[in-house]
């Protein structure tokens, strides 16, 4: 069991992992890209995810795609805060905002989002200033290099063990800066800054991680490395996708699930978790 502390309120996470649904509000994602560009379009899938069966909606109005350039503040600001303010009306449901900037991040707190996930892993002092003044919960994820240089020739000596203490690292110094321990999760960054070979190694070896002490994010659903394996385009990857999901809590490697595809991922997660039990009921 883990605790992750969102402003007012706590989430526990266990035994079965949180799934997270992913907004995109960009017209550029690779995954859906334009499909939720407009306000009401966001709203109504973030609402259709919640029926779905999430239990968090993370949402996110700039692409860190490989090769990805940034956007304007105002722009990302323009995606992303009606949609913010909108749900934080409508649902009682965890809210994320997906950003790196600071500007976007105090907004959307500031209209009711509880979490901040950062692709930098508040690399900005500014993020871990603002993450500390709405006792936010936070997502640290590990990239290599920048969304327009990350794929460009990735290079690790051991995958798994330079990611673990980078994020050790990271954790200590965000905590020495004034973020409770209980806020963070921490994310490998499946895709960002790494080759196949790489993202398969993670997904092997994802039970190591679970020695930093922290809840795990998985954000794998409809990567590039599932269709180089299955044959599938990006729309066609959400079975790949869930069986990913599959193995890491066969392994019982991650507590938050990143996902497009909630309700197939939450009717996974609820299998798996009801094959477990009759698993131990029989063993007893």
């Amino acid at each position: 069991m883990h605790h992750w502390q969102i402003r007012d309120r706590t989430l526990p996470i266990g035994p079965r992992p949180l799934v997270m649904g992913i907004v995109n509000v960009t017209p550029d994602s690779f995954s859906d890209g334009g499909r939720f560009l407009q306000t009401d379009a966001a709203i109504a899938h973030a609402l259709d995810l919640v029926r779905q069966g999430a239990d968090i909606l993370d949402i996110g109005g700039e692409s860190t795609r490989p090769g990805s350039t940034p956007i304007p503040i105002e722009e990302e600001l323009r995606r992303v805060l009606p949609v913010v303010q909108a749900l934080a009306q409508q649902t009682q449901m965890p809210l994320s905002i997906d950003t790196s900037k600071a500007d976007v991040a105090h907004a959307c707190l500031a209209a009711g989002a509880h979490i901040v996930n950062d692709v930098t892993a508040l690399a900005d002092a500014r993020m871990i200033a603002i993450a500390k003044q709405y006792q936010a919960g936070v997502i640290l994820m590990h990239m290599q290099g920048t969304p327009q240089t990350m794929q460009e020739d990735p290079r690790y000596d051991n995958v798994v063990e330079d990611i673990a203490r980078w994020l050790d690292e990271r954790v200590r110094s965000v905590i020495a800066a004034g973020v409770v321990q209980d806020a963070l999760v921490l994310d490998p960054g499946i895709g960002f800054g790494k080759r196949q070979a790489h993202n398969m190694e993670l997904l092997v070896r994802l039970p190591e991680l679970q020695r930093l002490g922290r809840p795990i994010c998985l954000g794998a659903s409809r990567k590039g490395f599932i269709g180089k394996i299955t044959g599938r385009g990006v729309p066609e990857s959400a079975a790949g996708s869930v069986a990913v999901v599959c193995w890491a809590m066969m392994k019982q490697a991650v507590q938050v699930l990143r996902v497009h595809d909630v309700a197939a991922t939450r009717d996974a997660v609820m299998m798996m978790a009801a094959l477990a039990e009759a698993k131990e009921q029989l063993l007893n």
